[in-house]
């Protein structure tokens, strides 16, 4: 039986290009900040869609990482990621192209040789299990470039 969960957000923008707002996710309340970016002529004073779709993409990511290495028992010390979405403009015509994602895990320094390819694996196969990856996987291109290492 499916279960269908629900995420709202409330946004309040005011102006066009120079304008500002916010977006708040109804269940932490956490208020963003939102301004066109620079690079569309707008003042870059907060974050934008286009920083969200990546923010989102590589958390997204980096959470299922977690939950996939902890239940396989991948004794991971510390994880982290950057992430890098491109958008091609094209005249007035802009597609959101691709997201890299570039995790650093480090595991522990007695992690054996199983662990660390495990770990190398689910790094290349995190992505297909992540939620928000799986909605725009046919329109923008995933790729992922992990490090791996012991501490």
């Amino acid at each position: 039986m499916s279960h269908v969960h629900e995420y709202p957000v409330s946004v309040q923008w005011a102006g066009g290009r120079a304008g500002g707002g916010t977006a708040t996710p109804n269940r932490s309340g956490h208020a963003l900040k939102l301004s066109v970016p620079p690079e569309f002529q707008g003042p870059g004073e907060g974050t934008n869609p286009e920083e969200l779709l990546t923010a989102a993409i590589a958390s997204c990511y980096s959470i299922t990482f977690g939950i996939i290495a902890e239940n396989r028992k991948i004794p991971v010390t510390s994880f982290q990621a950057e992430a890098t979405g491109e958008v091609e403009q094209n005249g007035a015509q802009f597609v959101y192209k691709a997201i890299t994602i570039r995790p650093n895990i480090v595991l522990d320094s007695d992690a054996t040789d199983d662990q660390v390819k495990a770990a190398e694996d689910m790094a290349h196969k995190a992505d297909l299990y992540c939620i928000i990856t799986n909605a725009v996987r046919d329109k923008v291109a995933i790729t992922v470039e992990p490090s791996v290492r012991r501490g």
